[in-house]
């Protein structure tokens, strides 16, 4: 029985979304702190930026807000913490603890092993490879949310799971996939 490939993935960025259930005067809070950009002609949310950990936020009138850039569910709540803080010192009280719900996760890593791309573009339904353009081959893995990047190196991005399971589960499953295709 050949041994299955050393895998390695890493969360590199969480789009979450929240509601603080209560309206945001975003005019106030970008006059009162510097690390926010609105520009309501533009686009109707202020972008507030946090150090750390390092991730922005698109805060809306409505008191929805999306937050970008966590590399994890820990760092994503702490994060959305951090924007309540700021948003309470313009004296605006966040009563609730609000439900984070993760919309995308992008993660990139190594199935540790070689890719014949040309092959996989052949075998494998939902694929999308055009080498002169682009040198990966972008495959949407049945009955998943998940799309993968593949490269023939065997490096990996995968994107649209929205939780670590699911992307681990993901990511096996591309793997006895690509074993099967690549015993045939």
């Amino acid at each position: 029985m050949p041994r299955r490939p050393k895998k390695e993935i890493k969360i590199q960025n969480i789009v979450a979304s929240a509601s603080l259930e209560k309206d945001i005067p975003l005019i106030k809070l970008a006059e009162a702190l510097p690390n926010t950009e609105y520009n309501p002609e533009q686009f109707p949310g202020l972008v507030m930026r946090i150090k750390e950990p390092k991730t922005s936020a698109l805060i809306f009138s409505s008191g929805k807000i999306v937050c970008t850039g966590a590399k994890s569910m820990a760092k994503v709540k702490e994060a959305v913490k951090k924007i309540i803080q700021n948003i309470e010192k313009i004296k605006i009280k966040i009563t609730v603890v609000p439900k984070v719900t993760v919309q995308n996760m992008v993660a990139s890593g190594s199935i540790g092993m070689d890719l014949n791309l040309n092959m996989l573009a052949m075998e494998l339904e939902n694929t999308e490879y055009e080498p002169e353009q682009f040198p990966g081959l972008v495959y949407k893995l049945p009955g998943t949310r998940a799309t993968f990047l593949l490269f023939s190196n065997g490096k990996i991005v995968c994107t649209g799971t929205r939780s670590e399971a699911k992307l681990r589960e993901s990511v096996d499953l591309l793997i006895t996939t690509l074993l099967k295709v690549n015993k045939k």
